[in-house]
């Protein structure tokens, strides 16, 4: 049973945690056995703007939040997916999803790789790319293969961690409307989101789980309209089926059946790995051809 927490957030951090803590003791009492957060998911989403106090909200890994963390994993006995602003030394910062194990104890962890900088999401101000690669994390209920947000739309990054022996893709994510965009221009981002997800879910015969926050974050500096998160968060199976969807506007907790097994059913009917040609494959390696 996968369980994932798709929720509204504050400027209290504080709050924030107990707030997820509760969430988390929901998805629990429902018999999740891994429970996943969304990206980020101590604070607002901060990347609106540039602005160096900023850098206070980072912490070390290990450190207070996988303490905090770690103890509710113990107590719970449920895996946990975390989304931290990880401080590595002074001056260099990643975005780093960090994944608990049934004991409290660090299972491994993850630094976003591609990193976006367009209005509104400012991230290469904050965070140096990441410098782990694309490995899959071993846990007490399958090798996760966690990427955070902007990694969900490079199909290479999927695809590695597949390759790698990931039971499963999993995307801690921050993403939402500009609202000054039209509705129908807001419909096509929402969808292209899901879209580009499920085909990594059927590329690779895997479950995708995707993890959004909900509610509207104003620009600090005023000059756009903020953002509105979009939600809408969900498992797909390894046909791209939706396995669960959470709505695009409400705080939801939700757990859903997974057969992690239906993988290798799938992947015997469509072999795709087997006719790969990689061989042909070096030019992709290329900025530009």
């Amino acid at each position: 049973k996968i369980g994932f927490v798709q929720q509204a957030n504050v400027a209290e951090v504080s709050v924030n945690r107990e707030k997820l803590a509760s969430n988390i003791r929901k998805c629990a009492s429902k018999g999740a056995e891994l429970v996943v957060l969304q990206e980020l998911h101590n604070s607002l989403y901060f990347c609106q703007t540039e602005n160096t106090a900023l850098f206070d909200l980072a912490e070390a890994v290990p450190g207070p939040s996988t303490e905090f963390y770690g103890e509710l994993a113990k107590e719970l006995g449920v895996v946990l997916v975390l989304s931290l602003f990880e401080k590595a030394m002074p001056g260099l910062y990643f975005n780093t999803a960090v994944v608990i194990e049934k004991d409290g104890t660090l299972a491994g962890k993850y630094r976003k790789m591609h990193i976006p900088d367009d209005p509104g999401f400012y991230e290469k101000f904050y965070f140096t790319p990441g410098d782990l690669g694309f490995n899959p994390i071993q846990t007490s209920v399958g090798k996760l293969g966690v990427m955070v947000c902007w990694d969900q739309w490079y199909p290479e990054a999927a695809r590695l961690m597949a390759l790698a022996g990931a039971d499963v893709l999993i995307y801690p994510t921050a993403i939402g409307w500009d609202l000054n965009d039209t509705p129908e221009e807001q419909a096509r981002q929402r969808e292209a989101w899901i879209t580009v997800q499920r085909g990594h879910a059927v590329a690779n015969g895997l479950y995708v789980v995707a993890v959004n926050r909900v509610g509207h974050e104003a620009d600090p500096s005023g000059a756009t309209s903020g953002i509105k998160f979009w939600g809408s968060s969900f498992i797909a199976g390894p046909q791209g089926e939706f396995v669960v969807q959470a709505s695009d506007s409400a705080e939801e907790c939700v757990v859903a059946d997974v057969d992690i097994a239906h993988s290798e059913d799938v992947r015997r009917i469509w072999p795709y790995f087997r006719d790969r040609r990689i061989d042909q494959f070096g030019e992709l390696t290329k900025r530009i051809r």
